[in-house]
């Protein structure tokens, strides 16, 4: 029972530095915002909310948010796309807590970038980020993924790289992971 309790754990490890992430490492390990970034390469962006709702955390989350398994919080889920295909997926853990004050309005963003919101006001504080790759049987893969367009010449991939991080401000923390979809090497540049 110890050696699957263990295979466990490591699973849910997420990494200091991307291994091996070829022409993703630069989109990796970019300390700055992503929306801002998505939106000075390519000459269209657009955020479509997937998901807004109360439910439960990934236990890895809940635990990395020092949150009880049971604890309820805003879950937002969008594709941030360009040139009509998605490239990133993010997923985003919004704490009841976190959702008074300065942030009260978080949870309603519809289509408005939430990086645009965390790294306008300079009293922010960001996590260090962690990567992982992401394979078929993990949750966030699976999100990201079942949005993708499913042509029967293409397959999904045999992972995908994410990154995580958490933001706060004063005592409130939000989760911001993001999941790097293929079209984001693919698509035109501005």
């Amino acid at each position: 029972m110890k050696i699957q309790k263990n295979l466990a754990s490591t699973r849910q490890r997420w990494l200091n530095k991307p291994m091996q992430a070829n022409k993703l490492q630069p989109w990796l390990i970019d300390n700055g915002s992503l929306t801002a970034r998505l939106q000075q390469h390519f000459s269209t962006f657009a955020v479509e909310p997937t998901v807004v709702k109360y439910g439960k955390l990934i236990q890895d989350e809940a635990a990395l948010l020092h949150q009880p398994n049971y604890q309820i919080s805003l879950i937002r889920e969008v594709l941030l796309i360009s040139d009509q295909q998605p490239v990133v997926f993010a997923h985003s853990i919004l704490p009841r807590t976190s959702l008074q004050g300065a942030w009260h309005g978080l949870g309603r963003l519809g289509n408005k970038p939430l990086g645009a919101t965390l790294f306008a006001n300079p009293k922010v504080k960001r996590t260090t980020l962690s990567y992982k790759k992401l394979t078929p049987n993990h949750a966030l893969y699976q999100h990201a993924t079942r949005h993708l367009t499913q042509k029967p010449e293409v397959r999904k991939p045999s992972y995908l790289w994410a990154r995580r991080s958490i933001f706060s401000l004063s005592c409130a923390n939000i989760m911001v992971t993001e999941v790097f979809l293929p079209q984001l090497l693919v698509t035109k540049r501005v």
